[in-house]
């Protein structure tokens, strides 16, 4: 099954396996094939390739999820094959699946790239991380930042990781982030 959204003759990535299936896949990264930092236009209409490493686009996410509440899995593994099981949010309510609760923080911001930047830390967070998210001041999660293999203390917190897991310098082999609607 695969959703086509708005206009684009692409056919998106649709996790079925997970939880009884029906998640839209609107980001992942697995291998670092695909360069993460980008400008604002990118973000917004996407990038990438639905088997491999992609984002969505702020526009088509923006569009599935203004008119119902969606709930968001994310699925994340490390470079020793550990996975955490999943991160429900409904509506500000977090289910614990290994991981500890890393969103929560980004609640409520606006989505920053190294060109557009709308957090509301006096730094520009996509610029100092090298990434583009949510960034409160600056972040406990960065899905999109560089991507680095496992442990590496070289720059703080520059590459794809979640803090409550693994902390700031252990950096993800993949993670995917998936919406569906609410029952």
């Amino acid at each position: 099954m695969c959703i086509y959204l708005l206009k684009m003759c692409e056919c998106r990535y649709c996790d079925m396996d997970s939880s009884g299936g029906g998640w839209t896949v609107f980001q992942r990264r697995m291998d670092g094939t695909v360069n993460f930092y980008r400008p604002w236009d990118y973000y917004k209409f996407g990038f990438g390739d639905p088997a491999g490493e992609y984002y969505l686009g702020l526009d088509n996410i923006h569009y599935l999820t203004k008119q119902r509440h969606y709930g968001l899995r994310v699925n994340m593994q490390d470079f020793n094959g550990n996975k955490c099981n999943g991160y429900k949010l409904q509506v500000s309510e977090f289910i614990n699946g290994g991981a500890g609760d890393a969103l929560t923080y980004h609640n409520g911001q606006k989505f920053s790239t190294f060109d557009k930047d709308q957090d509301p830390d006096s730094r520009n967070c996509a610029r100092l991380y090298l990434g583009a998210f949510w960034y409160n001041e600056c972040h406990n999660a960065n899905p999109t930042e560089v991507y680095h293999w496992g442990a590496d203390g070289t720059i703080f917190a520059v590459g794809v990781s979640w803090y409550q897991w693994k902390g700031h310098d252990y950096f993800l082999k993949s993670i995917s982030m998936k919406i569906r609607p609410v029952q």
